[in-house]
């Protein structure tokens, strides 16, 4: 099962992405707080929820 993980960084706090057999999917940007990146996943969650996939030529 797919998890986001909150870490803390350099300066404060990412998230990640990781897909059911560890792989790191995807990444988010630098948050402030630990509050910020988890709000940040949770805005990934529900944004992805409803997403399409778009092929976009160059």
């Amino acid at each position: 099962m797919a998890k986001f993980e909150v870490y803390p960084s350099k300066n404060g706090y990412r998230w990640r992405l990781k897909a059911g057999n560890g792989e790191v999917v995807a990444t988010g940007e630098e948050y402030s707080s630990k509050d910020g990146a988890k709000k940040g996943c949770e805005a990934v969650a529900r944004a992805a929820a409803d997403a399409d996939v778009v092929e976009v030529d160059k």
